[in-house]
């Protein structure tokens, strides 16, 4: 799953933020401008009909109430007021009779008002013309210039009537919401700039950098040079820069230490492995003096398996192993007492039954241990007399059963052994040992080996002459 960049996780949650932040403050500005807005449009209301109530005192101690419709429609029209209705109480018309057509009997709203003596609104600013609806006492009182006990025979305190007023509020309205708009664009740029701010901010000190370290680090770590932490513009990357260099200087130091120990265990495995090669061969060559096998039998023997593994197509790392384990092919000898090992006659079948077990001896000499080249060996010891038709010993496998190792120690041993001369033979002439290696060919040799041989005989003549018997 593709993670997402530390400017996205930053910008969307700055983002998440800010638009949070910026509902809520729409929301409180919103609502306290519908309350302010709510507060004028009352306030006008009350001083409509603190005008009325004026109005309607005056024309009564002039003596001119016939003229009051006129007054109402004249303020109606100068404040924009849809309707204005005078609600008189039981002692009023009592008193007067009766008044003029704009002035209105008690209802249950206004029944309100004449209870609690207090402005009662009702504001509706959903519709599509907005109104506020107010509902206002008129008490009586015998303060100030406009005495109403002077014309009224109420006690002091009585709710004389109820001024009745409905505005068109949708100016109120109107300016609100151009305000909420302004308010609320207003916003949404700042929004855009605080996150485009961010977004360039983020990329220029922190992903920036962040890209540049990274790439910085591991081309420091490659050359092992130091970063240049004046590069960075902000103090937390500068000292990120300088961890950075202790780290890799810790790394570089700890690096060259690990390369210098492996320098010297590579040494030492060399030495080792030198040291095991120049062991076996010398155990090979003291076998062979053991045995009288003529002179150089052992490095014969190695360079033909050699030259055959390589023929063969053989890795250089298995032609060595071979190379280096064929002088023990015959270290099972030591186990075989001086009389039968050196009798220069034919062995009887229970002599021959003794000799042959020398080739377990070898195995059991070499198998425990865990070196490539004596677990070689022990392969080699054990299976270079077995043949490729099955009648050879000791196991009397055939074919590819025989390891491959065994095959090719067995057909160079054999071509050394009939070249060279022996206390029981003289040495064989070149053709007769090219037609009994021919003759063998898928009987006691395997017929791959067998055409390697033949196609590179002089390669093992020229082996037989740099390595002789003299």
């Amino acid at each position: 799953m593709l993670k997402p960049s530390i400017k996205t996780i930053t910008v969307k949650t700055l983002l998440t933020v800010i638009l949070t932040a910026a509902f809520i403050m729409t929301v409180i500005i919103g609502f306290s401008f519908r309350n302010l807005s709510h507060r004028i449009v009352k306030n006008q209301a009350l001083a409509v009909s603190e005008l009325v109530k004026a109005g309607l005192t005056s024309h009564m101690k002039a003596g001119i109430m016939d003229k009051r419709k006129y007054f109402l429609e004249e303020i109606k029209s100068i404040h924009k007021i849809k309707t204005i209705e005078i609600i008189r109480s039981k002692e009023v018309n009592n008193q007067f009779g009766k008044g003029v057509e704009l002035e209105k009997n008690i209802d249950d709203v206004a029944n309100d008002a004449f209870q609690t003596k207090q402005p009662f609104f009702i504001v509706d600013e959903f519709k599509r013309v907005p109104y506020i609806r107010a509902l206002i006492p008129y008490i009586a009182s015998k303060e100030g210039s406009l005495n109403c006990l002077s014309c009224h025979n109420v006690r002091e305190g009585t709710v004389l009537g109820v001024v009745r007023i409905e505005m068109d509020v949708s100016q109120y309205r109107n300016i609100a919401a151009a305000i909420l708009l302004i308010i609320t664009i207003t916003s949404v740029i700042l929004v855009i700039m605080i996150v485009v701010n961010t977004f360039r901010t983020v990329g220029r000190y922190v992903k920036q950098p962040l890209e540049h370290l990274i790439g910085e680090a591991s081309e420091a770590y490659k050359k092992h040079t130091p970063l240049d932490d004046e590069k960075f513009e902000s103090l937390e990357f500068q000292n990120v820069a300088k961890e950075i260099n202790l780290f890799n200087s810790d790394i570089i130091r700890t690096h060259k230490m690990l390369e210098d120990k492996n320098r010297e265990l590579i040494m030492l495995n060399d030495e080792i492995e030198d040291t095991l090669r120049e062991t076996v061969f010398t155990m090979g060559v003291i076998e062979e003096k053991r045995s009288k096998e003529t002179k150089n039998h052992t490095k014969r023997v190695t360079e033909y398996c050699k030259l055959i593994a390589s023929k063969l197509g053989l890795s250089e790392k298995e032609v060595d192993l071979i190379g280096n384990a064929a002088p023990l092919h015959d270290i099972g000898k030591i186990g075989i007492s001086d009389y039968i090992l050196l009798k220069s006659e034919k062995l009887s079948a229970k002599e021959f039954e003794v000799m042959k077990s020398h080739a377990k001896i070898g195995r059991d000499m070499l198998a425990h241990s865990t070196r490539d080249i004596l677990k070689t060996a022990a392969i080699i010891a054990y299976q270079h007399h077995e043949r490729w038709n099955g009648t050879g010993y000791p196991e009397g496998v055939k074919g590819k059963k025989i390891h491959l190792y065994g095959r090719i120690v067995a057909v160079a041993d054999v071509f050394d052994a009939l070249s060279t001369e022996r206390s029981y033979k003289k040495a064989w002439r070149l053709e007769d040992i090219v037609s009994e290696i021919k003759k063998e060919r898928g009987k006691h040799f395997d017929p791959v080996l067998v055409d390697i041989v033949l196609n590179n005989i002089n390669d093992f003549i020229d082996i037989q002459r740099k390595y002789g018997t003299v």
